[in-house]
């Protein structure tokens, strides 16, 4: 396997390791104000969260650092033409991250009120935005034959980003419910179940939805294998499992299979995307792809020694600190932390 396709295929995970594992804490903090209803029960649902947030972003800066290091003109012409949108997501995981810290500093309820909907909005923006970004990304958007984008901000709200937009916040929101249900006890738990119940179908709904529109618009039909049917497939079946478990009330089953709705849903945006990394709504010509937007083969080189020595150390540390904290949280305000 050539080392650029393995970059592409590694970025690919590193997203949906991002999508999987933010995907729910997302869907949390857009929960929070609603789920809720007092400040001990709001400092439950941030508490189930609480551990592992800040860990859960580096899966995104290691996906930004290898897209930077592996393919420079893809980072280049990413960040360049997408600056706004990105900005506005970094802008929210500031608000977000500072939220989590300074809620508790103070007793006043305005005050954490106020920092509650901080979460909650740190939490909306980058699940709506980043939709909108991937969905371009493959779509199609101008880029002239310099690999410069040409277009501007509003040229990526088009339905179909819109519509993708809609249906991630949907599945968001079903993630990190399921999430709860599983995490925390009390009220909050049955009324997160309660909305997994009503969600589900609906996140099944405007994926089946998502997915067609897809198809229409890469050509999908024209260029048929087994990986684009069999993905998009698991992803549809995992979003419409959640049911069946559901009525079986096997809550941790609900959550694997929100876990995979996610993860084959990213995968099938790469799959879809490749050979290329930004497709180019001018010229097809003008694509950039895993050869023309990529390092030089003696840079993929060593990037792979590093990776391979270190990624395994990292993820084992990951993997540990969420058996760590594997149980549910306690609606003692004592033993809250945030």
């Amino acid at each position: 396997m050539a080392l650029n396709t393995l970059w592409f295929i590694f970025i690919a995970i590193l997203y949906t390791g991002f999508f999987i594992l933010e995907g729910f804490d997302f869907g949390v903090g857009i929960l929070l104000p609603f789920l809720g209803k007092n400040d001990v029960q709001r400092r439950s649902i941030i508490n189930s969260i609480g551990p592992h947030w800040d860990g859960n972003e580096v899966w995104l800066i290691v996906a930004g650092g290898a897209t930077f290091a592996a393919f420079p003109n893809w980072y280049a012409t990413l960040f360049g033409g997408f600056y706004l949108p990105f900005f506005l997501i970094l802008i929210g995981l500031i608000i977000r991250g500072v939220a989590f810290e300074y809620r508790s500093k103070h007793d006043n309820p305005k005050w954490r009120n106020l920092w509650d909907w901080c979460i909650f909005s740190g939490s909306l923006i980058p699940t709506i935005l980043f939709p909108v970004a991937f969905a371009n990304i493959l779509r199609g958007v101008p880029i002239d034959a310099n690999m410069q984008y040409v277009g501007g901000f509003f040229t990526l709200l088009n339905p179909y980003a819109l519509l993708a937009a809609l249906a991630v916040t949907a599945l968001f929101t079903l993630h990190g419910a399921s999430f709860l249900s599983i995490k925390t006890t009390g009220e909050i738990e049955q009324r997160a179940k309660e909305l997994i119940r009503w969600l589900w179908l609906l996140v099944a709904l405007l994926l089946v939805i998502l997915l067609i529109t897809t198809a229409i618009i890469t050509g999908l039909l024209e260029r048929i294998n087994f990986l684009t049917i069999i993905f998009p497939l698991i992803t549809i079946a995992a979003s419409l499992v959640v049911g069946f478990f559901l009525n079986k009330g096997q809550f941790g089953r609900v959550f694997l299979m929100t876990c995979l709705t996610v993860a084959f849903f990213v995968l099938t945006i790469f799959v879809l995307l490749y050979p290329n990394v930004m497709i180019s709504s001018l010229n097809p010509a003008w694509n950039l792809t895993i050869e023309n937007a990529s390092s030089t083969p003696y840079t993929l080189k060593i990037m792979t020694v590093v990776a391979l020595i270190f990624l395994p150390f990292v993820l084992l540390y990951q993997g540990w600190s969420y058996w760590i904290f594997r149980k549910r949280v306690s609606n003692e305000p004592k033993q809250l932390t945030y």
